[in-house]
């Protein structure tokens, strides 16, 4: 009997399923990765950006619940479910909380929350079934100071926070890739101009080049993205560099010139297939780096712009009211931007473990 050989990449997957801590990490960037795709599907206020507004119980505690009135929207535009799973319902109805309710024969009679005034409204608008417009709504994070549901504001920026970090990451792989490669591999002047152009992209701080490229292309949710992707370029093609010099003196790409085969088969071909290791551990940095400006710019007001949900926009709304005892309005979206950080952090450790050849 032959023994069935194990490659190299077999081995560092084994090794990286044996570590807790990578799969607990792996776990939970894959649930929030869901979390994201289907945000719109899971979050209690499925409404365009989370933005129902309830300016009675604003500021209100996790678990808070209160009777709520649906107002049927009468003007309503039509929508795919593609649409609504995009961006979430365009015809929310109106919700008015309420303390209670009482039937007439041809009205419903509400006592408002916010002032304890009755209000009537015509059976007619609730289609003679008014119970069914009324229902016990809890708040599971509490609300923030516009009365929005925490919770669901939380789910949906969370969709901000992690296609930002899968699209920086791409454009820094598709710029930083091909430009180190060309680097290490031909060196000399190309080498020296293209690593003069790295060094001054590296001396200026990554945050006011991000705000610099921001104002330039405008504020925005694509430009956000594009901007922070276009300062982590230079790391990667930091990295590739360093790893084409050294492989490139192997024999295998010795042999591969000897052969006559071009430079670019050569790089891509080639090199850059045995040099993806250190490649996948920079880029989950890269992933937890992008969170994080994403976070900053929006804690300044140059990244998602409102109403839609940002977890640095939530924190910037709401750090003042961590001295006005209401901490939680700026500690849930700090820890779930501390959370995520960690995890991908986490992950690239594991990974640079598992696919460390010494070992």
């Amino acid at each position: 009997m032959t023994k069935r050989s194990t490659s190299l990449w077999q081995l560092a997957i084994q090794k990286f399923k044996q570590s807790k801590t990578g799969m607990l990490s792996f776990l939970f960037i894959v649930s929030c990765g869901l979390i994201a795709v289907f945000c719109y599907t899971i979050a209690p206020d499925n409404s365009n950006s989370a933005n129902q507004m309830h300016l009675e119980i604003h500021s209100k505690s996790p678990g808070f619940s209160v009777m709520m009135l649906s107002i049927p929207s009468i003007s309503k535009k039509e929508q795919s479910w593609f649409s609504v799973f995009m961006d979430g319902k365009q015809n929310s109805p109106t919700e008015i909380p309420i303390k209670s309710y009482k039937l007439t024969d041809s009205q419903l009679e509400v006592l408002k929350y916010s002032d304890g005034l009755a209000k009537t409204y015509p059976l007619s608008l609730f289609k003679n079934q008014p119970k069914e417009y009324i229902q016990q709504k809890t708040f599971w994070f509490g609300t923030d100071k516009y009365g929005r549901d925490l919770l669901s504001r939380l789910l949906i920026g969370a969709r901000i926070s992690f296609f930002i970090g899968f699209i920086a990451v791409f454009i820094s792989l598709l710029v930083g890739i091909p430009i180190g490669a060309i680097a290490g591999y031909f060196g000399g002047k190309i080498d020296n101009f293209i690593m003069w152009i790295i060094n001054i992209t590296w001396s200026i701080p990554t945050l006011l080049l991000v705000i610099a490229i921001t104002l330039a292309l405008g504020k925005g949710f694509w430009q956000v993205f594009i901007a922070v992707g276009l300062t982590m370029w230079v790391e990667v093609a930091r990295v590739v560099r360093g790893q084409v010099i050294t492989t490139k003196q192997q024999q295998y790409v010795e042999a591969a010139k000897a052969l006559g085969f071009s430079d670019f088969r050569i790089i891509f071909k080639h090199i850059l297939p045995n040099i993806l290791a250190p490649i996948i551990v920079i880029s989950a940095a890269n992933f937890a780096a992008a969170i994080l400006i994403e976070s900053g710019l929006s804690f300044l007001g140059i990244g998602a712009q409102p109403p839609t949900p940002s977890w640095g926009a939530m924190i910037k709304n709401h750090y003042n009211y961590i001295i006005l005892g209401k901490p939680f309005l700026a500690l849930i979206p700090g820890l779930a931007i501390m959370s995520l950080v960690m995890a991908f952090m986490l992950i690239g450790n594991t990974l640079r473990d598992a696919l460390d050849v010494k070992s």
